[in-house]
């Protein structure tokens, strides 16, 4: 007989039926699972055909921000929500100019949140690849390659860091 092991508050699951999900309540002989395209299903304790992910030591008595913290970082890594980046002040209500270099040609115009808009989500799309490289079944040293990559493309878009309200929303690249 095999021995049960209680995973607490925030572990992360991989169901047969029902695919990824985080462990958001427990019972005496059962969870709550939040599941990405299912939602909250009710599991038993005992159930051991899932594969555990991420095992999280149970505690008797989790409080709702642990709880809170442990959803937002599996929602953040199955991308089920987008953070909010802010703009910097200076640049609201700004045009983005480009001038052609060549005589009679008209400049592009558009506005600073747009341009500011399609940065965010290079960098939203970059995290979401960083995450699949992550968890793919790739080797360690294609893995390590494909990051080294990603840092690089990184680095590359440190110039529109100037555009970020908050320095934790800055690019950055391979440090030196």
């Amino acid at each position: 007989m095999s021995e049960i092991t209680t995973l607490g508050v925030g572990s992360r699951v991989r169901h047969p039926a029902f695919g990824d999900g985080v462990i958001i309540k427990l019972y005496k002989a059962a969870y709550d699972v939040t599941f990405m395209q299912y939602g909250i299903k009710t599991v038993g304790r005992e159930y051991d055909k899932w594969e555990v992910i991420e095992a999280i030591e149970a505690e008797e008595v989790a409080s709702f921000n642990e709880a809170e913290k442990a959803l937002v970082r599996i929602l953040r890594t199955y991308n089920g929500i987008q953070e909010t980046t802010k703009l910097g002040d200076k640049w609201i209500d700004g045009t983005l100019i480009l001038q052609p270099g060549e005589d009679g040609l008209a400049n592009k115009e558009m506005p600073i949140d747009t341009f500011f808009h399609k940065i965010v989500m290079v960098r939203d799309r970059l995290r979401v690849m960083e995450q699949r490289v992550n968890a793919s079944n790739l080797s360690d040293e294609e893995k390590v390659n494909l990051q080294q990559y990603i840092t690089r493309i990184y680095g590359s878009l440190t110039s529109f860091n100037v555009l970020f309200q908050r320095k934790e929303d800055h690019f950055s690249g391979q440090k030196s």
